[in-house]
């Protein structure tokens, strides 16, 4: 199998990227920078199976023994992109567990996002636009958010949860004031979340 012969993963969506993103931006230490380096580490999560780290990677096992040996040490576009995924993704997992149980029982997260909103309520009088917001998430919801992530949702499953907890903080202020106002969020242009 080439390098050349895997199809790019599809593209997970704007939520889960940020959710992604937000969790790395936690970690105490900096991740395996060369080739090597990260090969060396994937194959220690791998339990030293080259021939399960080049399927996860989509690449040939005697590619992986190559980068290991130090023989190859530039990967191409999508190798590179490959390993720093499956690296970030491996990396720190006590220090990421740590802060997703922080956030779902106590802290909570922040979300800003840009977004299309609308609204159902009686008697409202705001009309949907798209509107910048950033707001703290309560821990019920964020809870809520990381279970469907850990149980591999959608975008599409994410986002009334998403659109439910930025109700809450911002539109109803915690139940408030504007009472039976749902909020739905649309053509998201940015999203980022911060632990």
């Amino acid at each position: 199998m080439s390098d050349h012969e895997q199809q790019p993963a599809p593209r997970r969506g704007k939520v889960l990227d940020a959710l992604t993103r937000a969790e790395r931006q936690v970690f105490t230490r900096p991740t395996p920078k060369s080739a090597k380096s990260q090969i060396k580490f994937l194959l220690t999560r791998a339990k030293g199976s080259t021939k399960a780290l080049a399927a996860r990677l989509g690449v040939s096992r005697r590619t992986v023994q190559r980068y290991r040996a130090g023989q190859l040490t530039t990967p191409n576009k999508r190798l590179r992109a490959a390993l720093m995924e499956e690296t970030e993704s491996e990396w720190q997992p006590q220090v990421r567990a740590q802060v997703r149980e922080q956030a779902s029982t106590s802290s909570g997260m922040m979300v800003e996002v840009t977004a299309y909103f609308g609204f159902t309520a009686s008697g409202s009088s705001d009309d949907g636009r798209v509107r910048t917001i950033t707001t703290p998430i309560s821990p019920t919801y964020v809870k809520q958010i990381l279970e469907l992530q850990e149980a591999g949702a959608t975008e599409e499953d994410l986002h009334p949860i998403v659109a439910e907890a930025i109700t809450e903080s911002y539109f109803t202020e915690w139940g408030t004031r504007a009472d039976a106002l749902t909020a739905h969020f649309t053509h998201v242009q940015s999203i980022n979340f911060q632990f």
